[in-house]
């Protein structure tokens, strides 16, 4: 079974351990390598969570992955829990710029199966289990000094080194910042073009005429200024077309008619005190008081 080009220690130690005896060693729970020259040397897996002893496999014994299980030829190495935390190594170890402040810790690398040889480390600012973090690429040769638990750069920031996987906020950053740069290009080239229009003289229109200055001028929005008022007196007497003319002029001597307003209601019929009174009133009328 072929192994891969390029594998991360994390996905190595997710699998769980199958000799060729059909044994099953557990997950892996560490690394064994060898800090000065950059190298992994082996991995250690916990074959059970009741013993405190662990199995030691070499790099060379590893002969096929699967999805969930790391296929290895020969048996393992025991060894106790207290001999192996004392081995070096550089995962989990603080990153630290120049002036000797925290950058981030070392949460991961990636190495080549056939030689062990370490490409380059993953760096976390936050916690590395966390999920869904950040991750910088760390090559071996920004690497200034190196002691159990601390590594030196030269670095100023992280942003100096190249990002291998960007978080949620990271990711969202980045686009936000792309999205910023759009808007203002955009914003640019929009106030170049409405300058060059302002530049630009009106076009030629019929009706449009350049007066000595050169500049352009409606003649009928100026005809007041071309025409003198001296001009206008004399011309008084001249026949203009009159807008009125074809109108009919209304009968303002008439008066108008008035019409009776509408009834909402019939009218009831006479009382006979009513008959009576009215009666009286034509009896002592006289038309002619003088006769």
């Amino acid at each position: 079974m072929a192994l891969p080009d390029q594998v991360l220690l994390s996905d190595l130690l997710h699998h769980r351990v199958r000799c060729d005896q059909g044994l099953d060693h557990g997950p892996g729970v560490m690394a064994w390598m060898h800090p000065p020259v950059h190298r992994l040397l082996g991995w250690v897996s916990r074959p059970s969570a009741l013993r405190n002893s662990r199995d030691v496999w070499r790099l060379d014994q590893w002969c096929g992955l699967s999805d969930q299980e790391v296929f290895a030829k020969g048996p393992p190495a025991v060894a106790d829990a207290i001999t192996l935390e004392r081995l070096p190594t550089l995962m989990e170890a603080d990153l630290v710029d120049r002036h000797g402040e925290r950058l981030g810790q070392i949460a991961d690398l990636a190495f080549v199966p056939a030689t062990g040889a370490i490409l380059h480390y993953l760096v976390s600012r936050s916690d590395p289990r966390l999920p869904g973090s950040s991750r910088w690429r760390l090559t071996p040769d920004r690497i200034v000094d190196q002691q159990p638990g601390l590594v030196s750069t030269a670095l100023t920031s992280l942003d100096d080194l190249p990002l291998s996987r960007a978080s949620v906020r990271q990711d969202f950053l980045r686009r936000s910042r792309g999205w910023r740069d759009q808007i203002q290009q955009m914003g640019d080239r929009a106030g170049e073009r409405l300058e060059g229009w302002l530049d630009e003289p009106p076009w030629d229109a019929p009706g449009w005429a350049a007066d000595d200055n050169g500049s352009r001028q409606d003649p009928e929005r100026d005809w007041d200024q071309q025409q003198p008022r001296d001009d206008l007196r004399d011309q008084e007497d001249q026949d203009f077309d009159d807008p009125l003319d074809g109108w009919d002029e209304p009968d303002w001597g008439q008066e108008p008619v008035k019409r009776p307003a509408p009834r909402s209601h019939r009218r009831s019929a006479p009382s006979p005190r009513d008959s009576v009174l009215d009666r009286d009133r034509q009896e002592d009328f006289d038309p002619d008081p003088w006769v």
